[in-house]
């Protein structure tokens, strides 16, 4: 009989396969949950517990791990993505660069949030914003409650505030969000991006640095693992294996309606090089990670600077073994 658990995840191509049984892992049956947005699906497991695996926030995990919570988790990596396209401006403030950021107000959905967490730490490491010089204010509360150091400045809004409707008004003077907020889509004037060439910045970024912003990791609850801790390598296998079949899958550009579909897939392998989407700690992931890590010690998030070992499950199976026929 196989190990029945639940995985909450968002609904990715590179993890079809194992949504569709292409890549079941071994020995394990799958309830697959997929309907809930991002903050939901990491307030639910991390606060309520409610899912034997989840997709969970890379910030978030890394504050859990730090307060002794009982998670673990997978060098899997659902969700990657460069940020610098997501600070959004009012355009009536007179903010042309980022330094025009310090002592300002700036708006976030949560302060835990890895794409805010990530553009924080970019900000001040690359472009000399210290985030102790902003006003922030957060309009949810955290996916792991933590007690902010006495020097940032942080505001929790009140439920009837929205920080995109703030930042039209002028109430803020910039927003940094993990999406693209509704002001932006819809044009209007008040609102801009702070990087208006986003994509060359975050290019010569990842040249400047080999780091590719890891959003998401894979975690599961410790009582889980500790009954039955075979299926930390079982797991990784099989979403390794879907990362591998989706990412040959859309090798061939019929398969997404986009007209420059492949034109955009070589950029990629040439920028980004043959696998930009891989798991493990490979030496480019490590040095992603730490820099998290250190983003997480210096903002307050945590109270020592975590170590990789701390921080995910050991899914080796020994020296070159795992490609024996039988």
């Amino acid at each position: 009989m196989k190990l029945p658990l639940t995985l909450a995840i968002g609904d990715y191509e590179t993890h079809r396969a194992l949504k569709e049984g292409a890549a079941a892992p071994d020995g394990i049956d799958l309830t697959v949950l997929t309907d809930m947005d991002s903050s939901t699906r990491h307030w639910r497991f991390l606060r309520n517990r409610e899912f034997d695996v989840a997709e969970c926030s890379c910030s978030s995990y890394i504050i859990a791990r730090d307060q002794g919570l009982p998670f673990r988790a997978l060098p899997v990596f659902p969700h990657r993505r460069f940020r610098h396209g997501f600070v959004f401006i009012n355009t009536t403030k007179g903010i042309t660069k980022p330094t025009d950021l310090i002592g300002r107000k700036i708006g976030v959905k949560s302060f835990q949030v890895s794409a805010i967490h990530w553009m924080r730490g970019i900000l001040e490491s690359e472009y000399g914003v210290p985030h102790k010089s902003i006003d922030w204010y957060a309009e949810i509360d955290e996916d792991v409650e933590f007690v902010p150091p006495p020097d940032l400045k942080l505001t929790r809004l009140p439920h009837d505030k929205s920080v995109e409707a703030m930042l039209v008004t002028g109430e803020l003077d910039a927003v940094i969000h993990s999406d693209f907020i509704e002001p932006f889509l819809a044009k209007d004037k008040r609102v801009a991006r702070l990087f208006a060439d986003h994509k060359a910045e975050e290019q010569a970024y990842f040249k400047k640095t080999g780091i590719f912003p890891i959003m998401h990791v894979v975690a599961i609850r410790e009582d889980v693992i500790e009954r039955a801790p075979w299926i930390a390598i079982n797991l990784y296998r099989a979403f390794d294996k879907s990362k591998n079949l989706a990412m040959k899958r859309l090798e061939n550009p019929r398969m997404v309606p986009l007209a420059w579909y492949r034109e955009a897939w070589e950029e990629q392998q040439d920028v980004l090089g043959p696998d930009p989407w891989e798991n493990g700690l490979t030496a480019q992931n490590t040095i992603t990670l730490e820099t998290l890590l250190r983003y997480s010690h210096e903002q307050g998030l945590t109270k020592r600077l975590l170590t990789l070992d701390e921080m995910f499950l050991d899914v080796s199976q020994g020296r070159k073994r795992g490609g024996f026929r039988v």
